[in-house]
């Protein structure tokens, strides 16, 4: 009950860790199911249909549902921290957000056991995705569950705006904050930006769908490329909202680690915000042979070339960084090193695809599929695992093993390398994507061997990391406030895990890599600006996990709103629907109402437990 009702952010950065982790585990088999298949020419392994629904809920699973998560799990845990907060802004929000997540991403889920599962692909574009192809529902599913999970990931960004704008200690200037703190800062407000767009291009499609609308339907007078417009105004932000918060953990890896300051913090941050405003300007680089035009497609070329010079930025600046530093090569900074090249060859490959002319060549081959695998899991998943190593102390209490963890490092890495390097090459040589077999005697044959056996690797790296957890959970909490000694951030200054106050004291920032600024003076602790007193909480509160039921319960309900019967004037879909909304609307109303006024730490609580963990 304490889990299913709490309004903690460090809870909730677990309940998005194991969420997200459970996603990733059935992202991945989905993804090694897809490799077994294409292992051998003309295999059937799978079927047509299956192969079209693994590739569908693959993508679908990963982008939103196992990588979004776990990035929200590491903001909840630690930017309250790096920030001196004892809260998030919004902590019953906060709560709301990650039920409504996990039950759209159930929804979406339970298609496979339902039987109508998305098989259009993860980008669903129409007319594909309309009833004349798609008669059953596995499109609802897509639509509906992605929707509830949306509204998740909306308030969650809108949450961290609110949280790094407002609960900044004091001294905690905006040219003060880590770096993890800046890129979620401007992941949040992509979030805030680029959600609506999908959120409108999905109420569209489900309007067509379910009650006959036109807006994707061409011989009803609508526009198949309209979906492509509104699903890649969003898509492509999505890259950067998944990436930048990969590239605030490299940042504070690489420097705790190389015992120095990041080099080049404010260029790091300008770079960092034209990143995220340059993203919205080059949707259409998905389309080059839509037909839009040489003068658009000429635009869109140069829009998306512009992007890899503050990427480059933050790559020099992360060498720069490392040169002439103390390295220690942790688990944690092993990531991060082998993120920068790996996320280079992404980043050289997205160039190659940004000119028109060369992207009429590459445009649905497995060169696209290595390019964006090089940038999301070469980039965003070193970067999670380098974040998780470095944060496990501080969200556990527990060190993860470090010798096991470079036994999955580098099993890990290899197979990663040898699944979507050689996917250049057969994309090169001309296999197209989303292909269920192909022909022997084509040339694919060995590349495609060479990639199964990778991602077999990469799934002996996953469980060893499981196994890694396993271990290290069975081992009593222990760890002292800062396990690296080298910490630089506010959140190495107070016991591991954080208690549920996180600061007894709030704490005064005096310069950049605050608890780095006070060792080199001398000082053994932040100087506090207020006397221990007691500190307000928010209530515990079960109205969020409810909520997520109703939309789960509507979204069900309205999907299947023609083939349950009827109860005399209304179907039974419709009325599980109205149910749905009725328990949502409910707590809407519980929660206006009634008055939360929270409760209080008392002062000897405090130096009790102050006592207990210094």
């Amino acid at each position: 009950m304490d889990w299913l009702t709490t309004v903690d952010h460090k809870k909730i950065g677990i309940l998005y860790l194991i969420a997200g982790g459970f996603f990733f585990l059935v992202g991945g088999l989905e993804a090694i199911l897809i490799r077994i298949q294409l292992m051998f020419p003309q295999s059937e392994v799978v079927s047509a249909q299956f192969y079209n629904e693994l590739i569908t809920m693959h993508g679908t699973t990963m982008i939103f549902l196992a990588a979004m998560p776990i990035i929200f799990a590491l903001m909840n845990a630690i930017i309250p921290l790096q920030l001196g907060a004892r809260d998030v802004a919004f902590p019953f929000l906060n709560a709301l957000g990650f039920w409504t997540f996990f039950f759209g991403g159930l929804l979406l889920n339970v298609s496979f056991i339902a039987g109508s599962v998305p098989d259009a692909g993860w980008t669903m574009y129409a007319p594909l995705s309309g009833t004349q192809f798609t008669e059953h529902h596995g499109t609802d599913y897509y639509v509906i569950g992605l929707q509830i999970a949306g509204i998740g990931t909306l308030i969650g960004g809108i949450n961290f705006l609110a949280t790094i704008i407002n609960m900044r200690a004091p001294g905690m200037t905006f040219m003060r904050m880590p770096m993890f703190t800046w890129a979620s800062f401007i992941t949040s407000a992509l979030i805030l930006f680029a959600f609506p767009a999908l959120t409108v291009g999905l109420a569209a499609l489900m309007f067509d769908r379910l009650f006959s609308g036109n807006f994707f339907n061409p011989q009803a007078g609508g526009n198949v490329v309209l979906w492509e417009h509104v699903f890649w105004i969003f898509g492509h932000p999505e890259v950067y909202i998944l990436i930048l918060p990969a590239f605030g953990i490299i940042s504070e890896v690489i420097s705790t680690f190389s015992r120095k300051r990041l080099f080049g913090y404010s260029s790091m941050v300008f770079a960092t915000i034209l990143i995220g405003f340059l993203g919205f300007m080059v949707w259409a680089h998905h389309m080059f042979t839509t037909g839009l035009g040489p003068v658009a497609n000429a635009l869109f070329s140069v829009a998306t070339m512009l992007i890899a010079v503050p990427t480059g930025i933050k790559i020099f600046n992360w060498l720069f960084t490392m040169w002439g530093g103390s390295i220690r090569f942790t688990v944690a900074n092993l990531y991060a090193i082998g993120f920068v090249p790996t996320f280079v060859m992404g980043g050289v490959t997205g160039v190659m695809l940004s000119a028109a002319p060369a992207d009429y060549q590459y445009h649905d081959s497995y060169f696209v599929v290595a390019h964006f695998h090089y940038v999301i899991v070469g980039g965003l998943i070193m970067g999670i695992f380098a974040g998780l190593h470095y944060w496990w102390p501080k969200m556990f209490g527990r060190m993860l093993s470090e010798k096991l963890g470079k036994v999955t490092f580098w099993t890990f890495y290899i197979g990663f390398h040898l699944t979507f390097f050689v996917q250049h090459f057969l994309g090169l040589l001309g296999m197209q994507r989303r292909v269920w077999q192909y022909l022997d005697g084509m040339g694919f044959n060995n590349l495609n061997f060479i990639s199964t056996i990778g991602a077999l690797l990469m799934g002996v790296g996953t469980i060893l990391f499981l196994i890694n957890i396993i271990i290290t959970f069975r081992q009593p909490k222990g760890c002292a406030n800062d396990p690296w000694e080298d910490g630089r951030t506010l959140e190495w200054t107070i016991s591991s895990p954080a208690p549920e106050y996180n600061f007894a004291q709030t704490p005064l920032v005096r310069g950049y890599d605050a608890w780095w600024h006070e060792k080199m003076e001398g000082n053994t602790e932040m100087t506090p600006v207020e006397p221990i007193g007691p500190i307000h909480m928010p209530n515990a509160s079960i109205l969020p996990f409810i909520m997520g039921i109703g939309l789960f319960t509507t979204g069900f309900g309205f999907m299947y709103s023609g083939e349950w019967g009827t109860l005399g004037f209304i179907t039974v879909g419709h009325a599980v629907g109205i149910i749905g909304l009725l328990i949502t609307f409910g707590c809407m109303g519980l929660r206006s109402l009634i008055d939360d006024h929270g409760f209080h730490i008392e002062e000897d609580e405090i130096l009790k437990d102050q006592g207990v963990k210094s």
